[in-house]
This record gives structure tokens, sequence and C-alpha cells, in this order.
């Protein structure tokens, strides 16, 4: 926890340092925006429906000035969002409990694309995270881990993002997720306090009783899903920022991702 808190803060001083040397500007190759556009196109679990966007006013005032404002519905489940740990734990924290340490770190990505073309349902395995620390070192602790699948090329199409276009259709969905075996040597080696992924679910899409979704919640730790752009990522040293909406009693959110590049 307090790596994170000191990675966001280094983080944010050097892009306060960035500032101050282009004059008040961010060097904009320094910013990945990992967040996908809310609306009518964004991917929701089958079984929810989509996102509604409302203008209430839109146009000119009888004062003469223009204003606008609308309204918007969603679940909390969809497009880039947080799983709070109550999603899958009954005495799980909140969206609005999870703290702010655990959304900021050092960025650990681990890509396993070149398994997903050959298997639509291929999972990040504990061989693939050894294999990533033979490279670049062990996890810090305070990591947020990111499992690359390559996934983020599907998006918005649904047919090929889930694996089915269909409402209610749960029997048909296919992408990568993490393995459970994956998940526990994150929880019993290492010191990670966040986890995402580029596919709609850390679960794979055949699971039918999601062994990761239970065990990573389980331990009172947040997850985050549908990352875009995360091919633009380095394996190693780049800061996540993952700023949820403060839901209260929420099971997860919508959030906003992006990464400080080194």
């Amino acid at each position: 926890m307090k790596f994170a808190l000191a990675a966001g803060i280094i983080a944010l001083v050097s892009m306060a340092t960035i500032n101050s040397a282009n004059g008040g500007i961010t060097d904009p190759t320094k910013l990945v925006d990992l967040t996908y556009v809310f609306d009518t196109n964004t991917v929701y679990w089958p079984t929810e429906p989509p996102l509604v966007h409302q203008f209430e006013h839109y146009g000119m005032t009888p004062g003469g000035y223009f204003y606008s404002s609308a309204k918007f519905a969603a679940p909390e489940h969809g497009g880039t969002h947080m799983d709070a740990p109550i999603h899958f734990s009954a005495n799980g924290m909140t969206a609005d409990q999870v703290p702010l340490s655990s959304t900021v770190g050092p960025a650990v990505v681990i890509d396993f694309s070149s398994r997903t073309a050959q298997d639509p349902n291929a999972m990040l395995s504990d061989d693939d995270i050894k294999r990533w620390e033979a490279a670049h070192g062990p996890i810090p602790d305070g990591a947020i881990v990111v499992a690359r699948s390559g996934w983020g090329q599907f998006w918005p199409d649904k047919k090929h993002y889930l694996g089915t276009d269909k409402h209610d259709d749960v029997a048909h969905l296919r992408f990568p997720g993490f393995s459970i075996e994956a998940i526990k040597f994150l929880l019993e080696n290492r010191k990670a306090v966040a986890i995402a992924i580029d596919t709609a679910s850390i679960d794979p899409g055949n699971s039918k009783d999601f062994p990761v979704h239970r065990a990573w919640l389980g331990a009172n730790k947040p997850a985050f899903e549908n990352l875009a752009n995360a091919d633009k990522l380095p394996p190693t040293g780049a800061t996540l920022f993952c700023v949820p909406m403060k839901m209260g009693k929420g099971t997860g959110a919508p959030t906003r991702i992006f990464a400080l590049l080194p």
C-alpha cells in the first residue's frame, strides 16, 4: 500500500516537472488514455441494458446564451470499469470504500496475446508471470498487474469481443482472462494492489463459476476490466491511475484509467 502511494506521488511530481518544463503543458506523449468512451456503443454484459444518455436541455436560452445538460443511466459493470470486492464477496468493500492507494500504482504489463489468437478463452498463467519476472525482476509491492490479451482490437464489436451479440446469451461468451493459478500466485507471493485486463472479465468467457473473481475480490482487492489501448503500455515503467466513480454501495463503477509513461 505504501509503495503504491509513493509511486503515485512520484508520478504526480514527475507530471508536475513535465508541466514546468513545458510551460505548464503536459507532454501528451507521456499520457496514455486507457478508457473507452461511454456511449451507445459501450459493451455491457449480455444480460444488461445499454447505457442511456439523454439531453434535457440543449440550445439557446431566452437570455441569449447557450446552455446544455443531460442525464444518464447505466449498469455498474460495463465499459472501462472497476469491480469492487463486494461484487463477489459479501463482506468486501463497496466502490466508495476502495482506497485510492488501491487504484494507483506501477503497471506490470504481462502480454499473453500470442496464445489468444489460437484460443479465445486463453488465460494468463502463473508461468507467464514468472517469465515476466525473469525478464524484469519481481513484481513490486503496490503494483497493478495488467493482463494484455490483445482483445482490444475487437472493441466495440460485441460478436467478436464477447463471442456473442445476443441479449441474455451467456452460453457463448468467449474471451481471455486470468487463470486461478496466476491469481493464487499473486495473492500468496506478491503484494499487488489490483489487477486489470483488456477484456470484459478477469475470468475467461467460458468460465461458469468465476474462480478468479471469487479469489481476488474475496481478498478485498479491486479489479479493472475493459482497458483500452493496452497495446500502448510498456512491460514496466508506467504508472497507472484508475479513478472510479465514488459510487455509494456500488458493486462496481465506471472508471477513468490512464497511464503516465516513464
